[in-house]
């Protein structure tokens, strides 16, 4: 089968066929016997012979144009070489084999990688967590030895507080019993004094800040009756805690005493405190 890459054989045609109907026109000829005019007739006759009747022209014979020779039918192209893409095609689909193999070789070794990795991580997390475990347990003994140590110094420290109390329990029962002799000698004031001093005494409660020789000026605005409207500490030796201890004990200690001579009744009282007395 003849390929027409260039559609030649339909434009051959083509040609042809006008040719064909162009020739036709020419080829037409009129073959009817050429028109003569008109002779009058005459008596006298001439006598022709065969030859010398004229005859019509030949027709010319038109020689039909050759038809045109078919053009040659193209040679069919040549299978093209396509050794050279296979080459390439078998190259690459080599490197591409290769490309893969190369890809696994390291997702093998990042696999390997990643659980050598893990496996160290893991290493490290058991050590963190024994040494982590190795703290807290020192941690908890060393809590336990504080908390015997803070126990057996609070057992010290009470019981210094209760000999202490004892001792000043028993220190004040000899001043009251003191105070209470030498009430017996006082004139009506210092009695009436004495007995405020006691009873602002039994209330006081000593802090442990108190020194051994306290001594206070204490001022005290009182009502008729005792009632107590004001206290005041002046100098003192004492500190916060003492002198707030001190206030709290004659307030406490209100109504104050009454005078055996109601003369000798005050309300501004200024007394010299002294526990220990």
């Amino acid at each position: 089968m003849i390929r027409d890459k260039y559609n030649i054989i339909p434009f051959f045609q083509a040609g042809i066929s006008q040719l064909l109907i162009f020739g036709g026109l020419f080829v037409a000829i009129d073959f009817s016997s050429p028109a003569y005019p008109a002779m009058p007739l005459a008596i006298t006759a001439t006598l022709v012979t065969q030859d010398e009747i004229p005859r019509p022209p030949p027709v010319e014979e038109v020689e039909p144009e050759p038809e045109p020779e078919p053009e040659p039918e193209p040679e069919p192209e040549p299978e093209p070489d396509t050794s050279e893409q296979d080459r390439l095609r078998e190259e690459e689909l080599k490197r591409q084999a290769d490309l893969r193999e190369e890809q696994r070789r390291i997702q093998l070794e990042q696999e390997a990688d990643r659980k050598r990795r893990a496996e160290e991580e893991a290493e490290r997390k058991r050590r963190r967590e024994e040494e982590t475990e190795r703290l807290r347990a020192e941690a908890e003994r060393k809590r336990l030895e504080d908390l015997e140590r803070q126990r057996l110094e609070n057992q010290r420290l009470r019981q210094e507080a209760e000999e202490a109390e004892m001792q000043r329990r028993r220190q004040a029962e000899l001043d009251a019993e003191e105070m209470r002799l030498a009430s017996l000698n006082a004139d009506d004031k210092s009695r009436w004094a004495f007995a405020i001093q006691q009873q602002i005494t039994r209330n006081f409660i000593r802090p442990a800040s108190a020194p051994d020789n306290l001594e206070c000026i204490v001022n005290v605005k009182q009502l008729p009756g005792g009632q107590v409207v004001n206290v005041d500490i002046g100098r003192c030796n004492g500190d916060s805690a003492v002198q707030r201890a001190i206030e709290a004990a004659v307030n406490k200690a209100s109504p104050l005493p009454s005078p055996d001579n109601p003369s000798v009744f005050e309300r501004d009282l200024t007394l010299i405190f002294r526990p220990e007395q």
